[in-house]
């Protein structure tokens, strides 16, 4: 659907509906936007903070979270992820699915479907969890196979892990992990006991879910309906529908 025919649904005229999304009342997953035929989903539709097309019973929302942001819906003296969503889906019964450390950035979902949201993170589901890590010193073939075979840490081990070198040197080092757990600072801690403390990290996937590269950081947008559709299956939660 058009934007302006979106808009006129918040029972303005066509005339008033291009008046107020070139004036900026208009966000479109949490962005003015002022073309005025962008093709829109209705539920993305923000004018003065209002969804156009209603609150949606479930909620299901990616958002490149920024550093220094706790992945929470609430915190006495930090920002959190929700403080990015509009008051409409705050006031739902929302929430984070799992946690990323105040300092790693990246996709955080956001989901009011609780079922969904711990099967993605229970580890007999195995979904999959995508990070990009940048590390000091050079990584080697050794360490790939450290993470392959599971790394013994203070408190338990952790599960095989697969790790992509992207690009390595004496200066510093990239890689992708892919995890199907996530204890606690454990990215950090498995590079800490490879000699290779990280210096940056950022989440790219859950599950089948990838970090949309449109969203800048502290942007959202909804999920479409295949990708919904697609965590469903993998949780083996579509029969239901």
């Amino acid at each position: 659907m058009r934007l302006d025919k979106a808009v006129s649904l918040a029972g303005l005229t066509r005339s008033e509906a291009k008046k107020a999304i070139s004036s900026g009342r208009v966000t479109v997953n949490g962005q003015p936007v002022r073309d005025t035929g962008m093709q829109v989903v209705l539920e993305e539709v923000f004018v003065d903070g209002v969804c156009v097309g209603g609150t949606p019973e479930e909620v299901y929302i990616m958002i490149n979270k920024p550093a220094g942001v706790i992945t929470a819906t609430e915190d006495k003296n930090l920002p959190v992820v929700t403080d990015y969503l509009p008051d409409n889906i705050r006031k739902k019964k929302i929430g984070p699915v799992g946690r990323l450390d105040r300092d790693v950035t990246g996709l955080v979902l956001i989901t009011s479907d609780g079922q969904l949201a711990h099967r993605l993170i229970s580890p007999r589901w195995k979904a999959e969890k995508l990070y990009r890590a940048k590390c000091e010193g050079k990584l080697e073939s050794l360490d790939v196979a450290i993470f392959a075979a599971g790394i013994e840490l203070s408190d338990f081990t952790a599960k095989p892990a697969k790790m992509n070198i992207l690009s390595a040197g004496e200066e510093g080092s990239v890689a992708d992990v892919i995890l199907t757990e996530g204890k606690f600072h454990q990215v950090k801690r498995m590079f800490a006991a490879i000699k290779h403390p990280l210096t940056a990290l950022e989440r790219l996937r859950i599950g089948c879910i990838e970090l949309d590269p449109a969203l800048k950081p502290g942007e959202y947008r909804f999920l479409t309906d295949a990708e919904i559709r697609d965590l469903k299956k993998l949780c083996d939660l579509d029969r239901e529908d």
